[in-house]
């Protein structure tokens, strides 16, 4: 394994009870990188997501965060250890106000929590405006940077992002997107999965295409966004 890599899923065999989604997909994530994961409906982008919180049954293959393997562990350990997930849905409590939202997600947290509030705010500073403010009544774009700072406060040494800019505006999309680039430059590696293709590969270091659960393209983004296969497959008309 790469000393850079954060990341890595060997050879993954994965799926629902005796339903296999991914057939042998190898996967990696480096240091300060932003990797895409694109691909058609139900080819298993998600899916992957799911095997490394081990939310699902995997078959064979292995999962590793640096040099600890993390496949068979339990899901709330997965995240202790330094996985951060944010989900497409449901992924903020809307009842509770911004920063109540930010205090839920701090819940291992013993020491130097206002610290780490005021480092997010800084990274997120709408949602610095809107502390007070109940989640419910944020936009879509603001509730998904919600969203992400809950998932970075314990200290994520890579965060996975599950379709971040669905059912967002244009105008919001482009604002999530430079959000993930802010938060990337900051240091955290990022996997994400992303239907929005054409930007994600734009702000991509490199870029995974999944078709019927297995890799079926890889590259860095300019070399997919460029792959004339691929565009015709993936790219036409979104972003």
């Amino acid at each position: 394994m790469n000393s850079d890599t954060i990341l890595s899923i060997n050879k993954l065999v994965a799926g629902y009870g005796e339903t296999e989604i991914l057939h042998k997909i190898s996967i990696s994530v480096n240091k300060n990188e932003i990797v895409s994961i694109i691909g058609p409906n139900g080819a298993g982008k998600s899916t992957i997501l799911k095997a490394i919180l081990g939310t699902l049954n995997i078959k064979s293959g292995e999962i590793f965060l640096k040099k600890t393997k993390i496949n068979g562990v339990k899901p709330s350990d997965v995240v202790k250890k330094g996985v951060g997930y944010v989900p497409q849905t449901d992924n903020v409590f809307v009842s509770l106000s911004v920063h109540e939202n930010l205090e839920m997600g701090a819940w291992t947290i013993e020491n130097n929590l206002n610290d780490k509030f005021e480092e997010l705010y800084n990274l997120f500073p709408d949602l610095k405006d809107k502390k007070k403010q109940l989640a419910g009544q944020l936009s879509g774009g603001q509730r998904q940077m919600l969203a992400m700072a809950k998932a970075l406060i314990l200290d994520a040494k890579v965060l996975l992002l599950d379709e971040p800019t669905a059912g967002l505006s244009p105008k919001y999309r482009l604002e999530i997107f430079d959000t993930i680039q802010r938060i990337n430059k900051s240091g955290l590696p990022i996997l994400m999965v992303e239907q929005n293709a054409k930007q994600a590969l734009q702000i991509s270091h490199r870029g995974y295409v999944l078709v019927d659960g297995s890799n079926r393209y890889t590259g860095t983004g300019a070399e997919l966004s460029a792959d004339p296969e691929v565009a015709r497959m993936f790219l036409g008309s979104r972003g």
